[in-house]
């Protein structure tokens, strides 16, 4: 197989770049950034959810959620609550202000995007779900801790 894994690598990298490059332009007309949309759009609908949850839930890193959290606060569109449950966690939602902005934007997204996607028929849809299904897995079932991997492969 040699290297051929890179150029299907740099290709879904390719896509995924050209995708933000794309749909970067929506957002900003709305005043938001990729990584605020995402918040606003995981929360839109909700009655809001932890830190961890949105960190699973959106494309954001643990380390730039808080700054993207902090930014969205600042511009009154989202709230940040003490749990009750955990002292040291926090709950996000939308405010109304928040909500206004995900009632106006994310349609607005989608209906961009769309159009980028308006030539592609259901089974390519299904294709390309498939195969990326396939890789998550194949990645997710080698993306164990190597110190772990080497124990394993050891007993």
């Amino acid at each position: 197989m040699g290297e051929r894994y890179l150029r299907s690598v740099r290709l879904l990298a390719e896509c995924l770049q050209s995708f933000e490059r794309f749909s970067g332009e929506s957002v900003r007309q709305c005043g938001l950034t990729h990584a605020q949309f995402d918040i606003i759009a995981t929360l839109g609908n909700t009655q809001g959810m932890t830190y961890k949850e949105l960190g699973e839930k959106t494309l954001i890193t643990k380390g730039t959620l808080t700054g993207v959290i902090d930014r969205l606060e600042q511009k009154g569109l989202v709230a940040r609550e003490r749990s009750c449950d955990d002292k040291r966690s926090f709950y996000v939602r939308l405010t109304a202000s928040g909500e206004a902005v995900f009632q106006d934007v994310f349609p607005k997204v989608v209906g961009h995007g769309r159009q980028l996607f308006s030539s592609l028929s259901d089974k390519d849809f299904d294709d390309i779900d498939a195969s990326l299904r396939k890789l998550k897995h194949v990645i997710a079932e080698h993306a164990v801790c190597p110190t772990l991997q080497q124990h394993k492969e050891e007993d």
